[in-house]
Order: C-alpha cells, then structure tokens, then sequence
C-alpha cells in the first residue's frame, strides 16, 4: 500500500477526474456532499472552503494504491475501510470528502478526495504529511497483511509524470553507479556522461560536505529525497565499502596465483610418506615404527597454532623416531626438528649425534624436499640423519 498527496485550488478537476466515467469509478464512501452530480459535489466544496480564504489551496486528493497480489481479497468495502482509517490516521477529520474506486489500471487503487477546510472552518494541517503517510501506509500494510512491495524497484516508470519521472530515472542511474565506483571523482565524471550533475553542500563557510544535490532535465533533488540511501554520507560509505573490496578481490587473485592449492590430509601423508621413503633408501616401503611417526608428524602439522611475532628465537620440537638400520646398512633418521626457517639449535635442544661445537649454530642442508608449502631439510650428523620441516 502506497500513498501520493497532492494539493491544488480546483474542486471541480478534481472531481471531473476521480468520477470520470472512463475509468470505470465506483464511490465507496463519502460525507458531506451533495451526490447528485458533478456540479453539486464540486459546489458543496467550494461553499464549505469560502470560510476560511486564506488557505489558497483548499483541494485535499490521495490516491492509495494497492498490490495486485492482494486484489481477491480487496472488496470496495475492506478499501473504504483501510482508506477511512488511513484519513483518520493522518488528521483528516470533520471535513467533507468522497472515496472512489477506479478500474483503469491493473492494481487496486482508490482516489480521496477531500476539502482541506474542515466543518468549523479550520485548516486541517499538511505538516510532514508525507512522512507521516509513509509510516501510516506501513503500519496499515502489516496490520491487514496486505503485500510488502520492494520499494522503488517494482514502480512502472513508464506510467511516472514529472517530476516523478525523472527521479526515478536518477534513481536507476545511481543504484548502479554507486553499486560500481570506488571514489567521488569516478561517480562524478559517470553520472555527468549521463546527464546527471552533481553539487555539494558545505557547511557555512568551511570545506566540510554536508549533502548532495543531482540536477537532471533541470529538476534538482537532494540525495536524501531520491532514496535515503542516497544522501552524501551513505554514499560516501558505499564508495569506501566499494573500495575496500576491490583491494581484498585483488589480493585473492595474486594470493590464488602464487600459491598453489595446498593438498589434501591424505595427499599431505602420501607425499609426506614418499620422502621419508626416498631418504630411507627403500623406496617402496618402511617399518611400522616410521609409519606412525609419521603419523605423529601429521597429527602435530595439523595442531599447529600461529606463534607469536616478534620472536627472534624459535625452540624447536624434537621427536625420537626408531634407530635402525635400512637395508642399505645406513641409520635411519632418530630425530625430527620442527621449527622456522633459519631457527637456531641451542645445545638443550641438540639431538645426540649432532658433531657441533658449544653454543648455538646454524647448519646448512644436505638436501632439501619441498611439500607445497612445507620443506624437509636433511643435515649432515654423522650417522644419524636429522630431518628439519620448515613451517610456512
């Protein structure tokens, strides 16, 4: 359920328009007039309005427009009384007035029309009428369980008259350029390509934005009265919300590219399995003993949790495997070092067989595997092997 007021100082066009027979009208409701005919209903309305001359628009005409979902339900009682109860609601009392129900249009629509003096010749009041209609038709739309539009995007522009026409014009044009630019100067040079000119306002004397007017086919509208979310402040949100996701999009891509798809748990262990196999010489197959280490091994790169930055030293984790010989006669490794890149060995932490001086010391890889992101580093300890698995 919509709303559109409109005010003017002839009773008799509003009364040709509404009762025109074209339009297949039916009156619904209607009080204080002389029915007869045209003539009369307008002449009672002017008689009335001559009590009050100052009010140079005395013609009061709403147009309540109704969804097409609703029109099984929507008898011309249940509209004369929605469109009662709206009048009541907006102030619109002890007054003369009639109601229509027109039938030229696909959706179901009644006209009111109504003297803006009432019967003690007071002026009845227009202000913020329109805000208040807004928030009427809302509440009456919820309490009848009548159909929730989707706002401006379900108008028929080609029915719209100026200045309506163009405004939502404008409103098209913006909700798909804000939706798009990333800074003022895009939307600017954007909407000036389509006619549109964009103005600020500043606060008194100084550079500070306040609001935003668009000028189109020479109709000036504020931001804020072409759709609230329009105004310069949500729009400068948009621009920087637009912004912001442009960058993270950009560092996606370049992270997708230099970054390869990191496998699988499974994949992760067979490749890992693999490697172990290579060093060990056998490379079709290991005890049990190396298979569950690992497994252990998987278990703690899954378990891993981000260090704190900052750390000049990193302690490395140390976990005893098996001390056999391979079929080749040499050791298997006995040890597994997990820590960053270039961590340092204290002597607390040194594996036995390590052939290093006292004090800390960095040893140089006989042999480095990479794994996606992982990297196995064998170094030399004489007969025992000590594998080194770089964190990313």
């Amino acid at each position: 359920m919509m709303a559109k007021i409109v005010k003017g100082s002839d009773f008799k066009g509003v009364v040709d328009y509404i009762l025109d027979k074209g339009k297949g009208t039916q009156v619904v409701a209607y009080d204080g007039l002389f029915m007869e005919n045209k003539e009369t209903i307008a002449m009672s309305f002017n008689a009335q309005s001559q009590m009050n001359n100052k009010v140079t628009k005395p013609v009061g005409h709403i147009a309540l427009s109704f969804s097409k979902e609703d029109e099984p339900r929507l008898t011309n009682r249940i509209m004369a009384g929605i469109a009662l109860e709206y009048m009541e609601r907006m102030g619109i009392r002890d007054t003369q007035f009639f109601i229509a129900r027109h039938f030229d249009k696909e959706h179901p629509h009644v006209h009111i029309a109504f003297n803006r003096i009432d019967n003690n010749g007071n002026t009845i009041s227009d202000r913020h009428e329109r805000l208040r209609s807004t928030r009427i038709c809302k509440e009456l739309t919820l309490k009848y369980g009548l159909h929730m539009a989707n706002g401006k995007d379900d108008v028929k522009r080609n029915r719209l008259k100026e200045p309506d026409k163009t405004k939502y014009e404008l409103y098209d044009i913006l909700k798909k350029e804000v939706g798009r630019c990333g800074n003022w100067n895009v939307l600017v040079a954007n909407l000036k390509r389509q006619g549109v000119e964009v103005s600020f306002k500043h606060k008194r004397q100084t550079d500070e934005v306040q609001g935003i007017v668009f000028t189109k086919n020479g109709y000036r509208f504020n931001g804020s009265k072409v759709d609230r979310r329009f105004s310069y402040i949500k729009i400068d949100a948009a621009l920087q919300r637009n912004r912001y996701n442009e960058r993270m999009g950009m560092t996606a891509k370049v992270h997708n590219v230099a970054t390869p798809n990191a496998p699988s748990g499974s994949a992760r262990n067979e490749l890992f399995s693999g490697s172990l196999g290579l060093l060990n010489g056998n490379g079709s197959s290991y005890n049990a003993a190396d298979a569950e280490a690992n497994q252990e091994m998987a278990e703690m790169l899954r378990r891993k949790k981000k260090r704190k930055r900052g750390m000049s030293l990193y302690q490395p984790q140390i976990c005893n495997l098996t001390n056999e010989r391979s079929s080749s006669g040499n050791f298997i490794a006995d040890h597994i070092i997990i820590g960053r890149p270039g961590f340092q060995i204290k002597d607390e932490n040194r594996p036995k067989g390590l052939n290093a001086n006292k004090g800390s010391c960095i040893y140089i890889p006989l042999l480095i595997i990479q794994l996606n992101q992982l990297q196995i580093l064998c170094y030399p300890t004489g007969f025992y092997r000590v594998f080194h698995l770089q964190l990313p």
